[in-house]
């Protein structure tokens, strides 16, 4: 398989060894209440990582701001062990960081190819759109990632929601993301499906991507994360490796605030 291109952000006197996205000291406030309150994670080459928390723990506030949807009141974000300046989404794109949201964002009266290329389409030298071309290049990405795809002619809309989750990764991937943001990526899926998502994930993983995954199915981390980030009130709880904690265990972080002995307590872990 082979691997994709380097993101803009893989420049000489950047540290290969340093962690793909180190986010440290992180702060926000929305009208006086601290959404994500002096968060740090980091994130390498090769690994799935999952965050975790209730609705409201902070967790999508902290990758907002880390796709640029958000800017934080402190805090710094460095890329590859360099400061990066992420003010908006394109900017965070710029760093080879690609969001796929629970909703998906397709437009769903156009075929797969429209929605990969969606704001970035490629144009004939007479200025209309290349089809065959955005056409032949979503064929190759979906080749990569789900060899079982066909329907490339139908609009998204008649599409599974398997299907549709492997166009929004193609988006992301076609234009070189090292970083994937999954929220709730199998959210509303069935058993058939959620195991199609699992395997591309893993198939990105392999390839040298770095993925935090946004769930609230505990199973689907534990299947998939190396290791696991817990929110409460916006703070972190702590963090541990998948293989050194229980899924109970990472529930009463996350219900409770409580870290066992396999996780590195946060500032937001409760005393006792």
């Amino acid at each position: 398989m082979t691997a994709p291109a380097l993101a803009p952000t893989e420049i000489p006197g950047q540290n290969p060894d340093a962690p793909l996205v180190e986010m440290r000291h992180v702060s926000i406030a929305f009208g006086g209440i601290k959404a994500v309150d002096d968060v740090s994670i980091d994130l390498y080459r090769g690994e799935v990582v999952g965050l975790l928390g209730h609705n409201g723990a902070g967790k999508s506030t902290l990758i907002k701001i880390l796709s640029g949807a958000y800017a934080p009141d402190s805090g710094e974000i460095r890329i590859n062990g360099a400061p990066a300046t992420i003010a908006t989404p394109r900017d965070a794109k710029a760093y080879g960081i690609e969001t796929i949201y629970q909703t998906l964002a397709l437009a769903d009266n156009v075929d797969a190819a429209a929605n990969i290329f969606l704001g970035r389409e490629i144009l004939t030298r007479w200025g209309t759109l290349d089809d065959a071309e955005m056409e032949s290049r979503a064929r190759k990405v979906m080749a990569r990632l789900n060899p079982h795809f066909r329907r490339f002619k139908e609009p998204v809309r008649a599409l599974s929601g398997g299907q549709r989750q492997s166009v929004a990764i193609a988006r992301a991937i076609q234009f070189d993301a090292r970083i994937l943001i999954m929220d709730e990526p199998t959210a509303a899926l069935g058993p058939q499906e959620t195991k199609q998502v699992g395997d591309l994930t893993l198939s990105l993983k392999r390839e040298g991507l770095g993925i935090f995954l946004i769930s609230h199915d505990i199973h689907d981390v534990f299947d998939l994360a190396d290791r696991v980030y817990v929110m409460k009130n916006g703070k972190l709880v702590g963090s541990a490796k998948v293989a050194d904690v229980t899924k109970d265990e990472v529930l009463g972080m996350i219900i409770l605030g409580k870290c066992p002995p396999g996780a590195i307590p946060g500032p937001g872990a409760a005393s006792g």
